[in-house]
């Protein structure tokens, strides 16, 4: 019998288009022969839809027209079960579909911020990727910065700020800032795919990309800019048991920052093909010395335990050329194209990392199976009206 697996994708984050393109590669590569895979669309209103057609990517050419190609849906606990049924189930309703397994491909805000993995564990079925606590301790950038800082992680010199109170303290939150030096540069704290990013040269500059930036998140992360820069990533595959390094690559950017133009659309030319990630600009293997490999794919090891990571992300590393000093940058927990091009040059397929997010999601479920949550119990089987005050209710 074949495992269902429900794909969740889009939602109302920034990054909605590319969690599309990501998610229909992760469903062409998905083993047919041993899963019945479901997409699971998440409109930028927060409505659920499936249809068998959203795995084809000229379903989404027009997002306003998804209630006519695709049925509105609802997850439904029903025992140890997980089912998609309509939003308008009649009579004559086909049976729901249970569904074995999930695999967020969510970018970003709601996705993958440990809110769906919070639905997921509500639900307590199986899902690939990040827990709550990985997923949310790497999509707040300042967050991560912390845990990195204090776990021995090279970071680049770094300060945070909250937007709003710019206006009412702008020469002390300056004055913060320009103790890293210039050029900066700004993000919001928890967005991706270089999404609202601004780099500051001076003051004047500083001030509109505070106000640009903070349109994006109130909680701004800011970073001395490293003006000799190469870029490196990493793609890890595991859990905090064991997990394995890709090899690297080197990205190449035509501008002073790799925008989301870099990212996704290539050379900007037209084109129907969904390649997301897989048509940035790029050296694989990065060129780089043996030792320096290395110790990147250990630095990013490190990296995805320290921030409680699971499944397959990929951590962004910055070499400043001036020092040959190694820094990581951040991590993406659900990264574009779920980074497979970079198992390929380790001769893992699209298809066989699916099939080891499938199994971590079904491994990590059964190990929670064994965890005490709860006990069998009831201290409120004697209730009674005198006792309502409770312990706190004590004189």
């Amino acid at each position: 019998m074949k495992i269902n697996i429900g794909v969740l994708f889009g939602g109302e984050s920034v990054e909605h288009e590319v969690s599309i393109i990501s998610a229909i590669q992760a469903m062409e590569a998905i083993d047919k022969n041993k899963y019945d895979v479901f997409p699971i669309y998440v409109s930028k209103n927060r409505e659920f839809y499936y249809s068998d057609d959203l795995k084809n990517i000229a379903s989404f050419t027009n997002l306003s027209n998804i209630n006519q190609k695709a049925d509105k849906i609802k997850l439904i606990k029903n025992g140890s079960k997980v089912s998609i049924e309509k939003y308008n189930k009649s009579l004559f309703s086909k049976k729901n579909i249970e569904i074995d397994v999930f695999i967020p491909v969510m970018h970003g805000t709601n996705g993958e911020d440990g809110s769906i993995q919070g639905l997921l564990e509500m639900l307590k079925v199986p899902y690939a990727g990040c827990d709550v606590i990985g997923a949310a301790c790497g999509q707040d950038k300042v967050v991560m910065k912390h845990i990195l800082q204090n776990s021995n992680i090279a970071t680049y010199p770094w300060v945070w700020i909250y937007g709003h109170e710019f206006e009412v303290n702008k020469d002390e939150i300056v004055a913060k800032i320009e103790t890293l030096g210039y050029p900066v540069i700004l993000k919001p704290c928890k967005l991706g795919s270089s999404v609202g990013i601004s780099v500051a040269h001076d003051r004047e500059q500083l001030t509109t990309a505070i106000l640009e930036t903070r349109q994006y998140d109130n909680k701004i992360l800011v970073e001395k800019m490293i003006t000799n820069l190469t870029e490196i990533n990493c793609s890890v595959l595991g859990d905090c048991y064991e997990c394995t390094a890709s090899v690297l690559e080197q990205v190449g950017k035509g501008a002073e920052i790799l925008d989301f133009k870099d990212k996704y659309l290539g050379n900007g030319s037209k084109s129907t093909k969904t390649s997301g990630m897989a048509s940035a600009s790029r050296i694989v293997p990065a060129p780089l010395s043996d030792d320096l490999t290395k110790s990147i794919q250990s630095m990013a090891c490190d990296t995805f335990k320290v921030l409680s990571a699971s499944g397959v992300c990929r951590i962004d590393f910055m070499i400043d050329n001036d020092n040959n000093l190694v820094y990581v940058n951040e991590i993406n927990t659900i990264p574009g194209s779920l980074s497979f091009y970079l198992w390929k040059e380790s001769n893992l397929t699209f298809t066989q990392l699916m099939d080891k997010l499938i199994k971590l999601a079904i491994d990590r479920y059964r190990r929670n199976e064994k965890m005490i949550t709860s006990f069998d119990s009831n201290i409120l089987a004697n209730f009674n009206s005198n006792s309502a005050k409770g312990s706190k209710g004590i004189k």
